[in-house]
């Protein structure tokens, strides 16, 4: 779940990370009223899901109420990685001596989590990593004990940070690696970190939450944004279905995610191009199947669809009536490929061919027939 910058900020801000003070406004007339509030110049920045914002034209300075009213005007509306600018920040304008970059994250290959931090802050860290990979450095740290107090120090010295903020630096860092274990982030950004009148403040941020943690964090489920996700993709969540709209035409039914990564490898190497990521999950019964056929055929780019069940928990027998439910309840158009294997098999093959259909033994014969019918 990924979260707008000023709701960003508010996190970094409970987990006492300073931010210069901010407005959300969603018109020109807000966009003054906050100018006037905060004092001096703001920083007008749109506020969707999508990176390249400076570039859009979605953010822009004002010396005044009159400077934010006008730039609100531009920005509102704009259109910005596929997502409508409905809302602006406006934010104290700082500044800026020095940037830096800090970002907590998992490391999956050490099994832990890590600090990220470079001296080179304002620009996107792949980019940093592709000109000068030296310039980024990197502490491990556990759940439980959080960043040491000398692995913060010690980072601020790789970063040259300047002597008399070492110690805001060190209390940064740490608060940073905090925010990413209280809040069960998968991603917490701060770029640029900026030295500012000899104070380091966050002046942009990006979180991201992991879904999967959201049931024991109740405060963040009102921060989800709609812009994220699809009406098909909320339909799926709200359902238990993992789904991701991508951008082929082959629409797949999939029982787990490692089996459904396999299937989408499988399909680009014979030349087809998926519609979907679909995990029906394990132990799906016959209407679950069906909700999930009904999300695979409300994408009008789907030109057929494509099963692929190995069952275990998930039994056959119940994918087999799910599919002859949708056949019976949904205004099918597009031709069906299916291969059923596992649990309960023979008599899954048996509905099928009870209601006409076939089905394949093997992964592959699927993926070719249906890549044959894709076109």
């Amino acid at each position: 779940m990924k979260l707008h910058e000023h709701q960003s900020r508010q996190l970094l801000s409970d987990s006492g990370i300073p931010v210069p003070a901010a407005r959300l406004a969603a018109d020109p007339a807000a966009a003054a009223r906050s100018a006037i509030e905060l004092g001096g110049p703001v920083v007008v920045k749109a506020q969707v899901l999508s990176g390249g914002r400076g570039k859009a034209g979605g953010v822009k300075l004002a010396a005044d109420a009159d400077g934010a009213a006008a730039a609100a005007d531009q920005i509102l509306g704009l259109e910005i990685g596929g997502n409508r600018v409905e809302n602006v920040m406006v934010a104290e304008a700082v500044d800026i001596e020095s940037e830096f970059y800090l970002a907590a994250l998992p490391d999956r290959e050490a099994g832990q989590l890590m600090l990220m931090a470079s001296a080179a802050g304002g620009i996107e860290i792949e980019t940093v990593a592709t000109r000068d990979p030296e310039a980024i450095r990197t502490v491990g740290f556990g759940v439980d004990s959080g960043l040491a107090p000398f692995q913060a120090r010690r980072l601020a010295f790789q970063l040259d940070i300047p002597l008399p903020v070492i110690g805001d630096f060190a209390k940064i860092a740490a608060a940073t690696a905090d925010c990413l274990v209280e809040n069960d982030a998968s991603l917490v950004e701060i770029n640029p970190l900026v030295l500012s009148g000899g104070r380091l403040l966050a002046i942009d941020a990006k979180i991201t939450i992991d879904d999967a943690a959201l049931f024991r964090q109740p405060r963040l489920h009102d921060l989800r944004n709609p812009e994220e996700e699809t009406a098909t993709e909320a339909k799926a969540r709200n359902s238990g279905i993992s789904y991701v709209k991508l951008d082929g035409t082959i629409g797949c039914m999939v029982n787990g995610a490692g089996l459904a990564m396999a299937l989408l490898d499988v399909i680009v190497s014979e030349g087809g191009e998926p519609a979907n990521f679909l995990d029906v999950g394990g132990g799906a019964d016959a209407g679950q199947v069906a909700k999930a056929m009904n999300l695979i055929l409300a994408d009008p780019a789907v030109e057929v669809v494509l099963v692929n069940i190995f069952g275990g928990i998930t039994r056959c027998d119940d994918v087999a009536r799910g599919i002859v439910q949708s056949l019976a309840e949904l205004p099918w158009c597009v031709p069906l490929e299916i291969r059923l294997v596992g649990t309960n098999q023979a008599e899954g093959l048996k509905i099928l061919r009870e209601a006409g259909l076939n089905a394949h033994r093997g992964m592959l014969s699927a993926v070719r027939a249906a890549v044959a019918l894709a076109g």
